[in-house]
């Protein structure tokens, strides 16, 4: 609703008006008695004053009625939602254009719903609005004690501050970072290492596995410890490998190789069929790996990505072993810091480069990773949960001084609300990826985002990271217009599916849209109503009505 500004004193001027439509006589008889009373005198008489006007305010004109476009458009997207097969689905839904600013099609768009990982899109735009799009991750090695003789004596502390690309994924080998920081170890005249390899995690507070995530996804490679020390996207792959003599164990070994895992493995090579097949089993991702049932002799091998327990000590234990490989002795076993007030980094305003010998680290190496916009690409191109956790953490970290989730949610929030004008009952941030189910928002929160950046600066890097329908990250909608056209984020839980982005019609016009469905009992079925609607906003075409 718009409101006007009030008059001053609108009621009394109201009255007075009234009072005037009401006694003309009486206006007369006192005009008359003011002449009478000034006429004998050589004064002038002075002017009535003029006549009192009682403002209205000015509306703006109505908005024209929609045409028979629109209206068509309107009846073919409400038979969509009307599948009768989601009957009972929950829709929210709105498509707005971004040249004219009209509403081409809404649905209950301020229902709050779960919009799964289009969550994501409020964590893009956040992080492009706090960080941008050229930001940059740090990581670093220091030196906790003099050197003597090549002789570290101390620990090496390797110092993250979430950057969560240490992988293959941007590098060509995982351990390319290692690696250079190997070779600057080397050239500052370390041969041995006295103490351990330190890896500091404490850039990040809080809890590394995010609020209300189900426990059965916790192993799983979407649902990894977010930490502020991060490496091969805390993930090990364990390569189960029939043994050569029946009736053994099968060899269990990990990628990266070497880790050690906590693994008991009841499993049996046998000649024929399994009988049970070979199963493994975790509660969670610090219990006992177990190993059971059987692995035929001479077939495949069997491959199985779980979650590393603690994130930092994985990192420290293959820059360890990067350093051992590189001819650099270490003589403890890799240990790793979580509480701020135990790292001889976190809090510290500056640290000093050199090998200068005192108390505290000196900083030898560090790395910087590729730019944010690269990781936000991972995000919503492959629907990243650990980056977009990761950067949410970083947002908070960076924003209001708290690098754990709900510092990150609250700096999320707090984007949409005073940024983009999203109303606090709109929507509720958890967690950065939306696999938290409390995550909550609606279509018209969602558009509200996109119709923020777009009059931002980082429009044309948000849209970059959306994928393109009809390509290898979003793999839908071929054979119609909106195949290599429109972009978008998807999202997928138990139960929820969406799809939110921009479409380009048959005429030019760029099209902002949301869907959002909850309650289904398949999201395949409103996927493919999903699809239907972006092919369908491809092929629109406004009906220029001639003016007369």
């Amino acid at each position: 609703m718009i409101r006007f500004p009030e008059i001053p004193n609108a009621a009394g001027l109201r009255r007075l008006a009234g009072a005037k439509a009401f006694f003309p006589g009486l206006v007369a008889v006192l005009v008359l008695s003011v002449w009478i009373a000034t006429a004998w005198d050589d004064e002038p008489v002075p002017e009535p004053a003029p006549p009192i006007v009682v403002l209205e305010a000015v509306r703006p004109p109505p908005k024209p009625p929609p045409g028979q476009d629109v209206l068509r458009l309107r009846e073919d997207l409400s038979a969509l939602l009307n599948t009768p097969s989601l009957r009972n689905a929950e829709w929210s839904v709105l498509v707005v254009s971004l040249e004219k600013k009209d509403t081409l099609f809404a649905r209950d768009e301020d229902r709050f719903l779960a919009p799964a990982s289009n969550m994501k899109i409020a964590t893009t735009a956040a992080a492009l609005h706090f960080l941008g799009p050229a930001f940059r991750y740090q990581t670093f090695v220091f030196a906790d004690g003099p050197i003597e003789n090549g002789v570290l004596r101390g620990d090496l502390i390797l110092y993250g501050t979430g950057d969560p690309g240490i992988s293959d994924r941007f590098y060509r080998d995982r351990t390319d970072v290692f690696e250079a920081f190997a070779s600057q170890v080397a050239e500052a005249g370390i041969t041995r290492i006295e103490g351990a390899v330190v890896g500091d995690a404490t850039y990040f507070s809080g809890p590394e596995l995010g609020p209300e995530w189900d426990p059965r996804d916790l192993n799983e490679w979407f649902a990894a410890s977010v930490s502020a020390l991060s490496f091969n996207e805390n993930i090990v792959t364990l390569q189960i490998l029939p043994s050569a003599r029946l009736g053994f164990p099968p060899r269990i070994e990990t990628i990266p190789f070497g880790f050690p895992l906590d693994v008991s493995n009841q499993a049996e090579t046998v000649a024929g069929r399994p009988r049970p097949n070979l199963w493994l089993d975790r509660v969670e991702p610090t219990a006992q790996i177990r190993v059971d049932g059987e692995i035929r002799q001479g077939g495949p091998d069997i491959w199985r990505r779980l979650t590393v327990p603690d994130p930092a000590v994985f990192a420290a234990r293959a820059f360890r072993e990067v350093l051992i490989s590189n001819g650099i002795g270490v003589g403890a076993p890799e240990r790793a810091v979580h509480v701020a007030a135990e790292s001889k980094i976190t809090g510290r305003e500056s640290w000093a480069p050199g090998l200068i010998d005192g108390d505290e680290p000196r900083l030898l190496a560090r790395h910087t990773s590729p730019e944010l916009l690269q990781y936000l690409t991972v995000v919503n191109h492959e629907s990243h949960n650990l980056l977009a956790e990761t950067i949410i953490k970083t947002i908070g970290r960076i924003a209001t001084g708290d690098g754990s989730f709900e510092g990150g949610a609250r700096a999320v929030q707090s984007f949409a609300t005073t940024e983009a004008g999203i109303d606090a009952d709109q929507i509720r941030t958890v967690d950065g990826s939306g696999l938290s189910e409390s995550n909550r928002t609606s279509a018209g929160a969602l558009v509200g985002l996109l119709l923020h950046v777009a009059q931002s600066d980082n429009w044309d890097a948000f849209v970059s990271t959306l994928p393109e329908a009809g390509r290898r990250s979003l793999r839908r909608m071929y054979g119609t217009r909106a195949a290599r056209n429109l972009r978008a984020k998807t999202g997928t839980i138990d139960g929820v599916s969406a799809l939110t982005g921009i479409v380009t019609t048959r005429d030019g016009e760029t099209l902002l849209f949301s869907i959002l469905s909850n309650e289904l009992r398949s999201t395949g079925a409103a996927k493919r109503v999903e699809d239907r609607i972006g092919a369908r906003l491809a092929d629109f075409v406004r009906i220029e009505v001639p003016t007369s």
